[in-house]
């Protein structure tokens, strides 16, 4: 209601200047909120007003406040030095509303919105990197939706790279197993797990000896005939880790529409489509001289200095660029590449480079151009579709799709979407520009206009957090602020060990608490304390900090924390509980109970300030909800409702509802009350995040 306060304000205003000079060319109303409640719950700064009305700042404010009439909602408005008007809500109207939970009309943007996010190689176990990449996407997901969008959820599989190259290369080098042997394993609980150790052991095995690599080159080129030996192991081993992945997000409510594979991208020729489309356009251009010499490159101009084959190499780096190992991944990779000395393989220049090489010599695409192709596909631009099959029936009955070659007759209807949003590391910021680029030389600005690169940065740990998990640590980690992981060497935190480690840490809690309480129950609330404090920490960061996890603050009762904000829901519950109250109940029959005088009389004098200003930041979810989906940055949703939860446990302490002798306040005080737990519920839900009964 806040929001929609704010909009009829500003227009409001508007309207009244057009009319009042009407040929004025007027800049945007700016609504600014002040820095204490005393001042107002609006600031109009009218400078930018002055040329243009040729008029000064504080005359402008005094002819809004004097001739614009009653605005509803709005109380008063009063001119402050140097020119401003500061504006005053009518906190009986804004209460009455906000307690009849009544929602204004909006109007919904149409078109349907593609959300990818997650896209974890299928070669290995879930870790704490990729939960980020998860956790953030699905939050933003949930905004979308909040707000009346159609979203669609893509899990983008590469299935054909290095890494699932590496673990076929673990099992039938190494191990010297048979495809019927793999098949027995594929089965058997967490075979994720078995998988993060064997890879581990072939970096190892690399490491030993550099012409052990042959292998991996082998192996991907075998991957790439579908009817191969290899290409069935392959199959068989990224299936089952894809499935395992699903079933880990699953634990934190997380799930996907679609799951469109790199093979089958390969398969259905998507590139080949892209490419004449490319060639046509005038995009692409074939170098006959220099190092590029032979590729097919982008005609933007690139001052790289990695060997043009070299760009290839961030393509099995850039998905698991989604986690917090892709350094390590890419080191690798670019081991057989011979590069210029003094050149830093960590810098830009690389993906610079991938940008501009889009086909090699030897006529393979390398990662950006099968990209171009696949985005082209999720805006209808591409002329060709994916075969689909059901992959993974969630507990509620949704269903998730996965790509095929033929697939199924009957099935939904995925791509030919209006915005993209891609959740992908920062490190891939170039590649995804490329992208884009692309679509502008095809002639699609549009649809390069509504391509977001949702960027984001790593997860590590802090080194109390990895000693906690057994990891041996030098003197020098010690002293660290944090401790990078690495997939590759098998250093960093599964993400289902670490679901498991918080619950079976919230439990400890629980149980001292709750003795009475069933064990089944007490493991239900501890589960929802937990998965509360991970998706809780991993959202109040602002996107671009590196987060070093910790358990114990994560888990913490005090401080900015999920279980912090779940308690002020549990506290709120518990005084209708206390009262003999049904929650709800009262919240049903409130509004009929409790009238705009009533709301008058106790929002009104010097000493309602602390009051009101819990019930303003009560009625500002949609405006959060907004601010976050316009900068895509969820931090904000984070921020706001630990605010909401301190304002409340303030209200709490000073005001002891139980005990006040006048019925009428004391109405007043617990309509508060389910009010701003109403809206804490509803704030967490965004982002993903239930409350238990007890805490």
């Amino acid at each position: 209601m806040y929001r929609h306060l704010e909009h009829r304000l500003a227009q409001t205003i508007a309207e009244f200047l057009h009319r009042r000079f009407p040929a004025a060319v007027l800049p945007k109303i700016v609504i600014e909120q002040p820095p204490k409640i005393e001042l107002g719950d609006f600031a109009i700064p009218l400078f930018p007003f002055a040329k243009p009305l040729r008029s000064a700042p504080l005359k402008i404010a005094e002819a809004i406040r004097g001739e614009i009439g009653p605005v509803e909602g709005i109380a008063e408005m009063q001119v402050a030095p140097p020119g401003y008007l500061n504006v005053r809500i009518d906190r009986a109207w804004m209460a009455a509303v906000l307690v009849s939970d009544t929602k204004p009309a909006r109007s919904v943007l149409a078109g349907k919105i593609l959300v990818e996010h997650t896209s974890i190689n299928p070669n290995k176990a879930a870790h704490i990197g990729h939960l980020r990449n998860a956790i953030l996407g699905d939050t933003f997901v949930r905004l979308l939706r909040y707000v009346g969008r159609e979203v669609d959820v893509q899990n983008y599989i590469d299935n054909t790279g290095v890494q699932v190259a590496d673990v076929v290369v673990g099992f039938t080098r190494i191990e010297k197993k048979s495809r019927a042997e793999i098949a027995s394993l594929v089965d058997q609980p967490r075979f994720d797990y078995y998988c993060w150790d064997l890879y581990a052991r072939v970096s190892h095995w690399y490491e030993q000896d550099k012409e052990n690599l042959q292998a991996r080159r082998e192996t991907l080129h075998a991957i790439e005939d579908a009817g191969s030996d290899t290409a069935h192991i392959a199959e068989l081993i990224s299936t089952a880790v894809l499935r395992r992945h699903l079933e880990t997000m699953d634990r934190l409510d997380i799930e996907y529409d679609f799951l469109p594979r790199e093979s089958e991208i390969l398969h259905l020729h998507f590139w080949d489509a892209a490419f004449t489309k490319l060639k046509e356009c005038g995009v692409l251009s074939f170098e006959n001289e220099g190092k590029n010499k032979g590729c097919w490159v982008m005609r933007r101009a690139g001052t790289g200095h990695v060997a043009a084959d070299a760009s290839s190499a961030t393509a099995s780096a850039k998905k698991e660029a989604n986690g917090s190992d892709a350094v390590d991944d890419l080191e690798e990779v670019l081991v057989q590449v011979p590069l210029k000395p003094g050149v830093d393989i960590r810098s830009s220049e690389i993906s610079q480079e991938d940008q501009k090489v889009i086909v090699r010599s030897n006529g393979t695409v390398g990662y950006v151009g099968k990209d171009i192709a696949y985005h082209m596909w999720k805006f209808g631009l591409l002329g060709r579709d994916f075969g689909y099959s059901k992959f993974y029936r969630y507990p509620n009955q949704h269903e998730c799709w996965i790509s095929a070659v033929a697939g199924e007759k009957d099935h939904p209807h995925f791509g030919d979407v209006a915005e993209i949003y891609n959740v992908i590391d920062a490190r891939q910021s170039e590649a995804q520009n490329a992208v884009i680029e692309a679509l502008r030389g095809l002639g699609h600005n549009e649809a390069a206009d509504h391509y977001t690169h949702f960027s984001y940065e790593m997860v590590a740990l802090t080194p109390r957090c990895a000693a906690e998990l057994g990891y041996t640590l030098s003197d020098e980690d010690k002293t660290r602020s944090y401790i990078e992981v690495s997939g590759r060497k098998g250093f960093g935190v599964k993400a289902d060990d670490l679901l498991d480690q918080l619950i079976a840490s919230a439990k400890n809690e629980v149980d001292s608490r709750h003795p009475q309480v069933s064990d089944a129950e007490r493991l239900s609330i501890a589960t929802q304390i937990a998965i509360g404090a991970l998706r809780y920490f991993m959202l109040k960061f602002t996107k671009q900090s590196v987060i070093a996890f910790d358990f114990k603050e994560a888990l913490s009762f005090e401080g900015e924390t999920g279980p912090y904000v779940q308690y002020a829901v549990v506290r709120a519950g518990s005084i209708f509980r206390k009262a003999g109250l049904d929650l709800d109940t009262f919240c049903k029959d409130v509004p009929n109970k409790i009238s705009t005088q009533e709301f008058a009389r106790y929002l009104a004098g010097d000493d309602s300030g602390e009051i009101w200003e819990l019930w303003l930041a009560a009625s500002k979810t949609s405006y959060i909800v907004n601010q976050c989906i316009d900068t895509t940055e969820p931090a904000y949703l984070a921020k706001h409702a630990f605010q909401l939860a301190q304002l409340f446990n303030t209200f709490y302490h000073r005001y002891p509802i139980l005990s006040e002798v006048d019925e009428g306040r004391k109405r007043f005080l617990l309509t508060t009350a389910a009010v701003v737990r109403r809206e804490l519920i509803r704030v967490l839900g965004i982002m993903g995040i239930t409350v238990p009964a007890v805490m």
